[in-house]
């Protein structure tokens, strides 16, 4: 009895300290942000990015699947590097920064094998963020545009 009400107190608790997940799938664009050391460009993955499609998001995160665990030799979760994402939203294109943080290997066969990959929102325009959580909170759906009218004037 005491186990019991002590296990769901702990699950309730569990909830509520993460930001709640909205299940969509959206297209993103991933690539790498610029990397220099000591005025020196080390990346070797400018101009080259990979599409996938988001699985979940949240105020603080996202998820997304891709097909691929890397662009050219640069892994997309790992050593703290930081990647541009931009998600096609019904009524927005929404772009962050965000940091891979876990990937999970998906599909049982080489040829059908994708990656999920957990990634934490480190930075987001203001303008994008006001975007991005109102789909949060209110979904796919669009505001309805004023229907457009004619008006005649009669003689």
């Amino acid at each position: 009895m005491i186990r019991s009400l002590i296990t769901k107190i702990t699950g309730l608790i569990a909830e509520r300290s993460h930001a709640p997940r909205k299940t969509y799938a959206a297209p993103v664009k991933i690539s790498f942000e610029r990397v220099n050391i000591r005025g020196i460009h080390t990346s070797t993955a400018d101009g080259v990015f990979m599409s996938g499609e988001t699985m979940d998001m949240s105020k603080t995160g996202i998820s997304f699947m891709v097909s691929a665990i890397r662009i050219k030799e640069n892994y997309l979760v790992g050593h703290e590097r930081i990647l541009n994402i931009e998600i096609d939203l019904p009524r927005d294109k929404v772009k962050m920064q965000v940091i891979g943080r876990r990937y999970e290997r998906e599909g049982i066969h080489e040829s059908a094998e994708r990656y999920l990959v957990g990634a934490e929102i480190v930075n987001i325009s203001e303008e994008d963020r006001e975007a991005y959580e109102h789909f949060l909170r209110h979904g796919a759906t669009r505001r309805r545009a004023a229907a457009p009218s004619l008006e005649m004037g009669g003689n």
